[in-house]
């Protein structure tokens, strides 16, 4: 593509924009007056970033610091423009910004899409692509705009039909900022009617703190040269929380979100004292597409005295980043920089705050409204467990927001929380147990299970990567302390039956030179090999040091290129009372025996969900063991 910016260029969308421009007439047409919605939201953000850039360059405002959205149309041209007089945009930033769909999150878009008109229109919110929600009403857009204290002859024009490419050229524009004009399609004329326009700036954004203006019309309709304003034009968390209705606080979280659907749950406050601010937070009701990047664009707004400063991921902990909202300051300075923040010690209080605010909205949810609790934890659980690795100071109240898998439902919900494990634990039970596995299906399957299971304890099951730091930094919870079923000597405390302690001692003694010949068989693959007290119906399983690293964990960190990493070795236990563990105590060729042990080490992988070093030589051997059980050569 030429980087000529001094003539007309006829620019091709990305092959996916086209299909995504198709899908939002098709899916959104229901709901087509969010396009003016998203626009205005759009004529807002760029008025706050030029608020912010001309607190430290004031000739950004070129002597217009009364800044506004305009809304206007005109019947006969059949055209609906929305203007704004904020920050503007270069041709650079027009290409790169006018379709965010077109540079990131493409293809996961539309990996997510289901052909589900209803269900696709939810993941258009999510991928942040509103500008192009133009296209349900306009069958052309026309964008001119010029960067804040760039001159006049560097305007830039967009121009799309939604079909594929769209045109740039460079334009004569003495104001900043941006326009946006829709030609609209044949059958909407009701956005060329200023009472239904006013109506839907009143629905949608009514919020924004901007004023949203459009010329009066008198009673014939005619327009006048006087403007007015549409809506309220205040922030809306310094209004009362009595004047706010459920609406009002649904569309602001559209706004400040970005989001097609109403969020799950909010909390507004205005703290006082010698740090006062005021907060309005949200907790989304799905994952935004970006929810795992490492450096992700989205989070909460900072305002110093209803001024935008800046919208930044790291205003809250990592485990938090799904809020929204906004934090509003009286105490920070409006010069305010990303570098004072990073060391200001009132915003650090502002933070402390903010977390405790959210977890309490978490812990009422939790407590007052399960199915939303239950939402929440579907899409958001994952991340929340990290706040056990992150943020020592609130421990105690996220791991009471934890949910877990258990024994005590054969279903894979993670539904049980550490209380209620608690509340259910047996007489006598000291620990809380619970096992790390590589999936839900080897997790509830898993052999270490076998005794548990027999004696009617719960045990708790986990499966995310996360959990493996999870239960690293999780050792204890409300004095009782967590114990791995897959590690270390199996310890039932008060639980254990003495009879079968002794009887275990005495069988140990009749396997102790079966033992050894598995040692040597199996080498330097495992640390230690002795008989089981988990296994009920399983011949073997491998059980990690106390302090030893899972096969998942060795893999991550080697991933992550952790240097010097040393491989742990797990110990083999067999189960004495299995047929095949018995086949080894009859006198059998070594070349049988040898077989054998390494079926049932390879078998013990497997069972844990595990991937085998060698799974040709697994293959030839269990063929040769199956032909000789069944006489064959």
């Amino acid at each position: 593509m030429s980087t000529d910016s001094t003539s007309k260029q006829t620019i091709g969308f990305q092959a996916e924009v086209k299909q995504l421009l198709q899908l939002m007439i098709h899916s959104l047409y229901s709901n087509k007056e969010i396009f003016l919605r998203e626009l205005i939201s759009n004529a807002a953000d760029a008025a706050e970033k030029l608020r912010f850039q001309s607190l430290s360059d004031e000739t950004l405002l070129e002597g217009d610091s009364e800044l506004k959205i305009r809304v206007a149309y005109d019947k006969a041209a059949r055209t609906l423009t929305v203007s704004d007089n904020g920050i503007g945009m270069s041709r650079s930033e027009v290409i790169d910004n006018i379709g965010t769909i077109a540079r990131s999150g493409t293809r996961q878009f539309f990996e997510a899409l289901t052909g589900d008109a209803a269900k696709d229109s939810q993941l258009i919110g999510q991928f942040g692509v509103g500008f192009y929600s133009s296209f349900i009403v306009a069958d052309r857009v026309t964008l001119e705009t010029r960067k804040a204290g760039s001159p006049s002859s560097e305007g830039v024009r967009w121009e799309s039909a939604g079909e594929g490419e769209f045109t740039i050229e460079p334009i004569e524009k003495p104001g900043r900022g941006t326009s946006v004009t829709l030609h609209l399609r044949e059958g909407e004329d009701e956005f060329l009617d200023g009472f239904r326009l006013r109506q839907i700036i009143k629905k949608f954004s009514d919020h924004i703190a901007l004023p949203i203006v459009m010329k009066k019309e008198g009673q014939d309709g005619q327009k006048l040269e006087e403007e007015e304003v549409i809506n309220s034009a205040s922030a809306l968390w310094v209004r009362s929380k009595d004047e706010i209705s459920e609406q009002d606080y649904e569309e602001f979280y559209k706004h400040v979100a970005h989001d097609f659907q109403p969020p799950l749950a909010h909390v507004h406050s205005r703290v006082e004292g010698t740090n006062e601010y005021t907060l309005l937070l949200y907790i989304p009701s799905h994952a935004p597409f970006d929810l795992w990047d490492r450096e992700p664009q989205h989070g909460v707004k900072l305002y110093v005295r209803r001024v935008f400063i800046m919208e930044d991921p790291k205003l809250m902990p990592r485990y938090l980043r799904f809020v929204r909202g906004v934090i509003d300051s009286d105490s920070l300075p409006l010069n305010v920089s990303r570098e004072i923040l990073q060391e200001n010690k009132a915003l650090d209080r502002i933070r402390a705050g903010t977390v405790k605010k959210v977890l309490g909205l978490l812990e009422d949810l939790a407590r007052n409204h399960p199915e939303k609790f239950a939402t929440f934890w579907q899409a958001f659980g994952t991340v929340l467990k990290e706040g056990i690795i992150e943020d020592s100071q609130n421990r105690d109240r996220i791991a009471r927001l934890l949910r877990f898998a258990s024994t005590s439902n054969e279903s894979e919900a993670q539904n049980v929380s550490l209380d209620d494990y608690i509340s259910r634990m047996k007489d006598g039970q000291e620990k809380i147990y619970y096992l790390v596995a590589e999936n839900p299906q080897a997790a509830k399957n898993s052999p270490h299970l076998e005794i548990f299971r027999e004696k009617d304890i719960e045990v708790l099951l986990l499966w995310e990567p996360v959990d493996e730091w999870l239960v690293a930094h999780l050792t204890e919870f409300d004095g009782r302390p967590l114990q791995s079923i897959a590690k270390g000597e199996l310890d039932l405390g008060k639980l254990s039956d003495e009879g079968e302690k002794k009887a275990h001692e005495l069988v140990e003694q009749t396997f102790a030179a079966t033992i050894e010949k598995i040692k040597r068989v199996l080498g330097d693959k495992v640390a230690e090999v002795k008989l089981s007290q988990r296994l009920k119906d399983s011949p073997a399983c491998l059980v990690l040091d106390a302090y030893g690293l899972s096969r998942r964990m060795e893999s991550i960190l080697k991933s992550s290129g952790q240097p010097g990493l040393p491989a742990s070795k797990p110990i083999f236990e067999i189960n004495a009372k299995h047929a095949l563990v018995k086949q080894l105590q009859d006198e059998i060729d070594a070349s049988r025996f040898e077989d054998m042990v390494w079926l049932l080490y390879d078998q013990a992988i497997l069972a844990e969900g595990g991937q085998l070093d060698n799974p040709a030589a697994f293959v030839k051997r269990l063929n040769q063991f199956l032909q000789q059980s069944l006489g064959k050569d």
